[in-house]
């Protein structure tokens, strides 16, 4: 089975190609919620987008009439901040109930000192952001975050002078990638602490490009751990990216004994994409930390139902990030697994779950709010329990994977 396009390459697809010169084409690109909002975007300030294809305005956009409103992506506003910062003219950037309570002063802190101004009530959206002429400097991130980091290369790729952008450890760097191959002149390196800095220099001409869209991991998480967790399961996922910087699930899970195997690994458009074949195991307890964080802070959710079918505990610590998802995902997390009906300790950073390994988890009611990926986790659960699962919210899964209940269904329906 084929997965929906990853979200966080169709995002940067989209952004860099409009802000490049020339035309690009996206294939492959994710039909969701959260980057139809990116489109929308993008459409408001200028940009033509027909069908795949993008027209890129080569880094001067236009005065968008109305506020940008980016729904629930986070990456959608992030990553705007960063467009936004260098352009002279004003706009706002808003988005839902849920977005308003993500930080966005990690962003717009930085990008302050290069230049751009930015009004908030409380650090948070809505922000009305000024651009201008921007001069490059060197930020140090407190947490590893691609979408800061992401929004701190295009503001400086825009801007002048040298950018280096130093984080704790490496996240995601589909936005380095696509830089790359785009023609930019970027610099990475892992220092001796572990820390990843990246440098580029600003003002530097890039060309549009045709990306072709792997699949999306963190959406192929959720039957990665469903194949694992169901006896007699043997599933093959196809053409699912497999950067290094996104695959920390596979990594813990084969840690606490999945059976996965990867075949037909190739690259395409710098990013590593291959088949994934999961069969049914039985799981041991592990610990998750900062070594593990960055490359699957957005899995920690279903990890937790896997945990809750594994022998043993499991800890997560480190991700203190969790708390600033779509919800509160530590906090949620902890009350999906109790529901199941297993010990879960709540920690400052993280949690511990004590599972059971032969024991089906309990009938329940969840409310995942706005939160697609708990939505979508205690789907997951729902197929190990006993009287099967109430899950309100399901709506909110249309940010990232419209068609997931038609594929769960498709496979253990």
């Amino acid at each position: 089975m084929a997965v929906p396009g990853d979200k966080s390459i169709s995002h940067r697809a989209l952004i860099l190609n409009a802000i490049a010169s020339g035309r690009g084409t996206v294939s492959g690109l994710l039909e969701s919620a959260d980057v139809q909002s990116t489109r929308r975007c993008l459409r408001q300030l200028g940009v033509t987008i027909q069908g795949s294809t993008v027209h890129g305005r080569n880094g001067r956009l236009s005065p968008p009439q109305g506020a940008l409103d980016c729904g629930n992506s986070g990456t959608t506003s992030r990553l705007l901040l960063g467009v936004l910062a260098s352009q002279a003219f004003s706009a706002q950037v808003v988005g839902d109930e849920s977005l308003q309570q993500r930080p966005m002063a990690r962003v717009t802190d930085p990008l302050s000192t290069m230049g751009a101004r930015f009004r908030s009530a409380s650090g948070r959206l809505p922000i009305t952001v000024t651009g201008g002429a921007l001069q490059c400097g060197s930020s140090q991130l407190a947490v590893a975050s691609a979408q800061v980091k992401s929004a701190l290369l295009i503001a400086g790729l825009l801007g002048e002078g040298t950018l280096e952008v130093t984080e704790p450890r490496m996240s995601r760097d589909h936005t380095e990638i696509m830089l790359a191959a785009m023609g930019v002149r970027i610099d990475r390196v892992r220092m001796p602490n572990g820390e990843h800095r990246v440098t580029l220099q600003g003002g530097q001409d890039f060309e549009a490009r045709t990306f072709s869209v792997p699949g999306d991991i963190s959406s192929a998480a959720f039957f990665i751990v469903a194949a694992t967790i169901i006896p007699g399961s043997d599933v093959l996922l196809e053409g699912v990216g497999l950067n290094p910087s996104r695959t920390g699930i596979l990594d813990v899970l084969t840690r606490m004994g999945a059976d996965i195997s990867i075949t037909d690994e190739r690259v395409s458009c710098g990013e590593r994409v291959g088949t994934i074949r999961i069969r049914h195991a039985e799981l041991v307890g592990t610990t998750v930390d900062d070594s593990d964080i960055p490359r699957m802070i957005d899995e920690i959710p279903v990890l937790g139902v896997a945990a809750a079918f594994a022998s043993g505990v499991t800890t997560v610590k480190d991700a203190a990030e969790l708390r600033v998802k779509e919800s509160d995902r530590c906090a949620q997390t902890v009350d999906l697994v109790r529901r199941m009906g297993r010990n879960c300790d709540e920690q400052a950073d993280g949690f511990a779950v004590e599972g059971l390994a032969n024991c089906d988890a309990k009938g329940f009611t969840f409310d995942a709010g706005l939160d697609h990926r708990m939505a979508m986790a205690a789907a997951v659960a729902g197929l190990r329990s006993e009287s099967g699962v109430t899950v309100l919210g399901m709506n909110s899964i249309q940010t990232s994977f419209p068609d997931f209940t038609s594929t769960l269904e498709a496979l253990y329906g």
